[in-house]
């Protein structure tokens, strides 16, 4: 039932009028949050249910999910490619932290991957994020930094984060990765301090 709200919701943002050009815009930048917040096996349910009811035609991220796994079973084939089970690999983590420039984002992101606390560092620009600070509402324009790392440098890689940021309060919040691409999490490995 949620999958089926979150596609008629998603369907109504895409086919709306041209004042919802901007969120039409975000779509694949949502698609891509669900994907590494949920885990693709989560959305899986979600886009066969889509794929059935046409609705996926509308969702910009989909054909680009199809082109890349072709098919579900494809797809549970790269979520199955789980950690637990290779020596190979370290459990890894995606961290989260917003940034309020281009250029304090990228210093930051460059200093994680020189000190090998972080393998990647993707900057997401033009976010909006809007919070409560010191007891009133604050909307801020900001930068998303996507940090890949290793599950055991997330005290270190905070630390950093508040040595290097600007503000009082730096968000850093860590998702754990399932799974992958066993030679990407490799990588991780291999191009993170132990």
């Amino acid at each position: 039932m949620a999958s089926t709200l979150w596609c008629r919701a998603s369907s109504s943002i895409v086919s709306g009028s041209s004042a919802s050009a901007p969120l039409r815009r975000r779509l694949p930048l949502v698609g891509a949050f669900c994907v590494l917040s949920l885990g693709l096996a989560n959305l899986s349910p979600t886009l066969s249910s889509s794929f059935k009811t046409g609705c996926a035609k509308s969702l910009p991220f989909v054909p680009l999910l199809r082109s890349r796994f072709g098919s579900q079973s494809s797809a549970r084939a790269l979520h199955s490619t789980g950690m637990e089970g290779s020596s190979s690999t370290v459990p890894s983590i995606v961290v989260y932290v917003t940034v309020p420039n281009k250029e304090a984002g990228k210093k930051l992101a460059e200093s994680l991957v020189k000190e090998k606390l972080a393998a990647c560092v993707n900057i997401v620009p033009g976010i909006e994020s809007v919070y409560q600070w010191k007891g009133e509402i604050q909307t801020d324009s900001e930068e998303l930094l996507i940090i890949k790392t290793r599950e055991s440098l997330l005290e270190a890689l905070t630390e950093h984060v508040k040595g290097n940021h600007e503000y009082d309060v730096p968000e850093v919040i860590a998702l754990p990765i399932k799974g992958g691409s066993l030679q990407y999490l490799e990588w991780i490995k291999t191009s993170t301090r132990e």
